[in-house]
């Protein structure tokens, strides 16, 4: 007997697509190694150019920008790095600047040491201080190099989507180069590069629906690129060596495809997530939420429980069969104290629970986490009853 389970957990991996499986099967049956020059490597050649096409419409990006790596974390540590190429010319970053509550591939600084590092809060409402990081930057010795500025479009825990349009124009008026982190925000939030959006986006395919193993650097344009990470052979124009992945980039073209239609249809899904908090409210009346004040992803809540450890209460749901996170995913497993909600001066004892969801989730699933916080209320009510 296969017990029901609620997948309630898209921010930290989002469920394969059926769309992407096949994409991959199909390329991997092919076979074939995307730098042959016979058929069948320029089979697999024009796989994965197809999809480097519908990755870089979902962003509004030229193709030749996108540079296909195996993840967030390596176009990450790609991108913060002090050396740059402008052309043939080399361009030195002398100084980067990331967000207090940003993923830590960006706040581990790459590439830079961490004396040539500061950090830029945000607000109560998880929104970054602008006028911190416009000071910041006015201090800038560009004597040294440019200033190198990372932030995340939408944070992958609270689901606050950052005003990047305004970062963007304080880091140009400042000379420097902006980095926008996209993973949370591709596909929920309309993302145009040539839009003044930033200098680079990093994306990755297991967030929208695409295989784990595959992400994205994209530039604005690729005369200003910086020193590969990987080295060796000269694919992806010799910005990342190595033989391509052509299933999973082929599963990620897929998936940049669909989430480009399935955008328009996010409106649903913030009806849902809505759905979903009002439960948590009846049942948990004291419940504290963050970033409600600031704009967020339509399929992200973030809440804790007063006087319920996230820990204890993530164990809970996942023995009722409703998989959520107690904040990120990004640490190995472990479970901690969510520096996000630190950065937002809320170091809450308990933690926080993260609800994020999709255009696949059911009614039922919701209805699933509904019953499993009644029967935690119900239990902690009971306690307090003989306390």
């Amino acid at each position: 007997m296969i017990v029901p389970r609620a997948y309630l957990d898209h921010n930290a991996s989002a469920p394969l697509l059926p769309e992407a499986r096949s994409a991959m099967l199909a390329a991997l049956d092919a076979g074939g190694n995307a730098s042959s020059v016979h058929g069948t490597g320029r089979a697999a050649r024009r796989l994965v150019e197809a999809a480097r096409r519908d990755v870089a419409a979902l962003v509004g990006a030229a193709p030749a920008h996108v540079v296909f790596t195996s993840g967030a974390t390596e176009a990450a540590s790609t991108l913060l790095t002090p050396d740059w190429r402008m052309g043939r010319a080399p361009l030195r970053m002398s100084h980067l600047h990331v967000c207090a509550a940003d993923h830590p591939c960006l706040l581990s600084g790459g590439r830079f040491a961490a004396a040539d590092m500061s950090v830029f809060g945000v607000d109560a409402d998880g929104i970054a201080d602008l006028a911190g990081l416009e000071a910041m930057l006015a201090a800038h010795d560009r004597a040294g190099g440019l200033p190198l500025v990372a932030v995340h479009a939408a944070n992958n825990e609270t689901g606050v989507v950052q005003p990047v349009g305004e970062i963007a124009r304080i880091v140009k008026a400042a000379g420097g180069v902006l980095v926008v982190d996209a993973v949370q925000a591709a596909g929920r939030i309309p993302i145009d590069i040539a839009d003044g959006c930033g200098d680079f986006l990093i994306l990755s395919s297991h967030k929208i629906g695409g295989p784990q193993g595959a992400g994205a650097i994209v530039g604005v344009a690729d005369l200003m690129m910086p020193a590969p990470l990987v080295r060796g052979g000269g694919q992806e124009k010799g910005h990342r060596a190595g033989t391509e992945n052509v299933a999973a980039i082929a599963g990620f073209g897929a998936a940049a495809r669909l989430a480009r239609q399935l955008l328009p249809e996010m409106a649903a899904v913030a009806k849902m997530r809505d759905l979903l908090e009002q439960g948590v409210r009846e049942l948990a009346p004291d419940a504290v939420f963050y970033g409600q004040r600031a704009p967020r992803l339509a399929n992200t809540s973030f809440f804790t429980l007063p006087g319920i450890k996230a820990e204890t209460a993530q164990i809970a749901f996942d023995l009722a069969g409703v998989a959520l996170s107690a904040g990120s995913a990004c640490s190995s497993g472990r479970v901690g104290p969510s520096h996000v909600l630190k950065a937002m001066g809320h170091d809450r004892e308990e933690g926080a629970l993260r609800v994020s969801i999709g255009h696949s989730t059911a009614a039922g699933e919701i209805e699933m986490f509904r019953s499993a916080l009644a029967s935690m209320a119900g239990r902690k009510a009971e306690q307090n009853r003989a306390a």
